[in-house]
């Protein structure tokens, strides 16, 4: 049977609701439609789904860009730099007086850590106001924390490059002792950060901390195994290792995450982005560049490059498909 004025009107009318709204319901809609008889309330409804859905469907730019991506990226090279080298000191695999614990592993941590402290700054809508963030902090802000929290890991790498330059273990142990825990704050505090943005729920995963701590692990025994080849060889042995457990840890995490149900549409919708969507080449990518670092102990540190690649591509990724849902 023919469809009436109403129907017909009916079926214009799903065709001008927004392409992803058509994409996920017009199909249903359409034999909804042809099952029952549309009428005049039908065609109103309809008028004022579209009008409602094409005023919230505005383009618009992603608040946190590549600069948060490649922020989150530094952050995680400062904070696993020292980290890895102050355990593999306590583990007995390094000593306060080498070469890595000495000079590269906090070098490497400054020089990364000045990065993330020019992006931040940057990412800023009035950069010149950051220092506002530390003369009129507003506590309950985990950008003010982090930028409390990385102010103190300055300072302790500050010291620990006198103790170098001095030649004084002392003072580089004396470092490590807040040095070990604000690290590992400057390595998860993002997570935090990125939580207190409610709406988005791909970002509210209570594993998001450990995912980010480990990610500093992968990050932090890569850079140092590319420095343990010029300047200690023996170390190598031991940082490939550590290196092959924290990107086995960040696989299983990835996997976990692609593949577990998400309590809500959002979410769904986010990981959907991340592994079918826009961004699943750079999402996989990363995931096999990373993955190839579990091969380290057998194949040597050129896979560390690998590694450093796949965790910037994975964290760009990740930001950026928890801005691509829309909220409305």
């Amino acid at each position: 049977m023919r469809p009436g004025p109403a129907g017909r009107l009916s079926r214009v009318l799903v065709g001008c609701h927004p392409r992803r709204w058509r994409d996920r319901y017009g199909e249903e809609m359409l034999d909804v439609l042809d099952q029952h008889r549309p009428t005049a309330r039908t065609v109103v409804n309809l008028w004022a789904s579209a009008a409602a859905l094409l005023s919230y469907d505005i383009g618009h730019r992603a608040p946190w860009d590549w600069r948060v991506s490649l922020y989150t990226w530094t952050k995680g090279v400062a904070a696993g730099a020292y980290l890895v080298a102050v355990l593999g000191v306590l583990a007995g695999h390094l000593s306060w007086h080498s070469v890595l614990a000495v000079w590269a592993a906090p070098l490497i941590a400054a020089a990364f850590l000045a990065a993330t402290a020019g992006l931040l700054v940057w990412d800023l809508e009035h950069p010149g106001r950051f220092v506002y963030i530390l003369t009129r902090p507003q506590w309950r802000s985990w950008l003010v924390r982090g930028g409390v929290i990385l102010t103190g890991y300055a300072a302790v790498l500050g010291v620990h490059l006198l103790g170098s330059v001095t030649g004084s273990a002392g003072l580089r142990q004396a470092a490590a002792i807040p040095g070990v825990p604000l690290a590992a704050l400057a390595a998860v505090y993002t997570a935090y950060l990125f939580a207190q943005a409610k709406a988005r729920d791909l970002w509210q995963n209570p594993l998001l901390p450990a995912h980010m701590l480990v990610q500093a692990g992968v990050a932090g025994s890569a850079a140092l195994l590319l420095a343990a080849v010029w300047w200690q060889p023996r170390a190598a042995g031991w940082l490939e290792w550590v290196l092959l457990g924290t990107c086995a840890a960040h696989v299983l995490l990835v996997l976990g995450e692609a593949g577990i149900g998400h309590p809500t549409e959002h979410a769904r919708l986010a990981v959907h982005e991340l592994t079918r969507g826009g961004l699943a080449r750079v999402y996989w990518a990363g995931f096999g560049l990373v993955a190839a670092g579990i091969a380290a102990p057998a194949a040597g540190a050129w896979v560390a490059p690998l590694a450093l690649a796949g965790l910037a591509a994975y964290e760009h990724a990740y930001v950026q498909a928890g801005e691509r849902v829309p909220l409305a």
